[in-house]
């Protein structure tokens, strides 16, 4: 089994930026691939930005060029700059992790438990 533990949500104004980190234990050596899904009120939860070992990175159209998603493999975390804040990004954020990059673009993996981001002046 694999846990994952979010830390650096909050309450942010239009514009501004926040960092989300995950970092994975447990049986962590089996993960190759990480990524942040969000899911706000009444809809449903959506690929923010995935990585791989390699440096692959994935991002959803939304955030590009706004979020930039990193990994230090050596420690099986993530992190999330989150820029350019805007009010449709206020979501619970959760971290995902897989052995597979596609496991975790296809929302497969294990998940955290999630961090509330407010975007709201």
């Amino acid at each position: 089994q694999v846990q994952l533990v979010e830390s650096g949500g909050g309450l942010v104004q239009p514009g501004g930026s926040l960092r989300l980190s995950c970092a994975a234990s447990g049986s962590s050596f089996s993960i190759n691939a990480m990524g942040w899904y969000r899911q706000a009120p009444g809809k449903q939860r959506e690929l923010v930005a995935g990585i791989e070992s390699g440096g692959v990175t994935n991002y959803a159209d939304s955030v590009k060029d706004r979020f930039t998603i990193s990994k230090i493999n050596a420690a099986n975390t993530v992190y999330l700059q989150m820029s350019s804040l805007k009010p449709e990004d206020t979501a619970v954020y959760y971290c995902t992790a897989a052995r597979l990059f596609g496991t975790v673009l296809n929302g497969r993996g294990y998940w955290g438990q999630g961090t509330q981001v407010t975007v709201s002046s």
